[in-house]
């Protein structure tokens, strides 16, 4: 275990001394450092799209989440960071306790970016959604069979159920918004209802869950919005008829509304070049970069009014979304996890 944690922080170290290489070698030209747990062809796109119209250079560092986050605390104060990105509002919460995120003045942004949105301290705003939503077989289960998230634990779907690791961010958020919206004592009851319910132990991604319901190993799955949208517009046959094997629910649209989980950014605390970040950030509101997020990775645009193509998303809007602020999630994340482990949902 001593070399292997040696190994680490000397390559964490060396990742480091190499960003900053990059920063301060060269002339005067502007940079930006972004460090982001993003990994999608809309963003590479968006920096490029940035940097021709501001000629801001982006320098991207990119990392698992918590890796991401583990990296730039690692770095303290050293750290090149300007911009960190991440998924979900749970790992935005670990990285504005971890005293990543420099506080901002983000109310510039509030005329277009719903408040629920942006962090009420400052430390971070998201730029683009995702719904967790329910997945179901199209022949199995009749529409109207399931309305709510809490309807998967009746024991009418006893073994019907296919579903990612509680580790997993996005299922750890979702728990997180049932026990803020009622309670440990109810959201652990419906975390056991999932466990007594589950087709087969937890396994694979979002995409996994669909092909289950394809292959019929079960007839129900909880997935992000974005991951059905992706088979269904895949060219991949055996994807696409995947997708058509199942019909999506968007939950609680008569009561809660449906979870919304985010990528967020904020400016680093040390960042050495806050100026060139605040320009990114602002680049990430404006129609162009929005558009991208809706038609290159299925995203749901934060500002309402971007115009935008992609028929296979637009077919799933509108809907009724929860209000409630998503840096919440966060707070009850902890809980979630141990509930977690306590029903024994691996």
């Amino acid at each position: 275990m001593k070399t292997v944690k040696i190994l680490i922080l000397a390559t964490s170290a060396l990742l480091a001394a190499c960003s900053q290489q990059a920063v301060t070698d060269g002339d005067s030209a502007r940079v930006v450092n972004v460090y982001s747990a993003r990994h999608y062809s809309s963003d590479d796109a968006i920096y490029a799209a940035f940097t021709e119209q501001t000629g801001i250079a982006v320098n991207l560092v990119s990392a698992g989440g918590d890796q991401l986050i583990e990296r730039v605390r690692a770095d303290g104060e050293r750290s090149p960071a300007d911009v960190i990105i991440t998924v979900d509002a749970a790992r935005l919460h670990r990285a504005e306790e971890a005293g990543l995120f420099a506080q901002t003045d983000f109310s510039e942004l509030t005329a277009t970016v719903p408040a629920n949105l942006i962090d009420p301290q400052g430390y971070w705003v998201s730029i683009a959604k995702r719904a967790r939503v329910i997945a179901y077989s199209n022949t199995r289960v009749q529409p109207g069979e399931i309305q709510t998230y809490e309807d998967l634990a009746d024991p009418r779907w006893h073994g019907r159920i296919c579903v990612r690791e509680s580790g997993n961010a996005y299922n750890q958020s979702l728990l997180a918004s049932i026990i803020a919206r009622s309670g440990e004592e109810a959201a652990e009851a419906w975390a056991q209802g999932i466990v007594d319910n589950m087709a087969r132990p937890p396994q694979g991604g979002d995409i996994t869950q669909i092909q289950g319901i394809a292959a019929g190993a079960c007839d129900v799955a909880i997935v992000n919005h974005y991951y059905y949208a992706l088979m269904t517009n895949s060219d991949e046959p055996a994807r696409q008829a995947d997708a058509a094997a199942v019909a999506l629910l968007f939950p609680n649209q008569q009561t809660s509304g449906a979870h919304i989980n985010v990528s967020g950014v904020g400016i680093a605390a040390n960042a050495p070049h806050p100026a060139e970040a605040r320009a990114l950030i602002d680049f990430f509101f404006t129609h162009d970069a929005q558009r991208m997020f809706a038609e290159m990775t299925n995203e749901i645009p934060v500002i309402a009014d971007t115009p935008w193509e992609n028929p296979t998303l637009a077919a799933m809007l509108p809907f009724v979304e929860d209000p409630r602020n998503v840096s919440e999630l966060g707070d009850h994340n902890a809980a979630a996890q141990r509930i977690f482990d306590r029903v024994g949902w691996q």
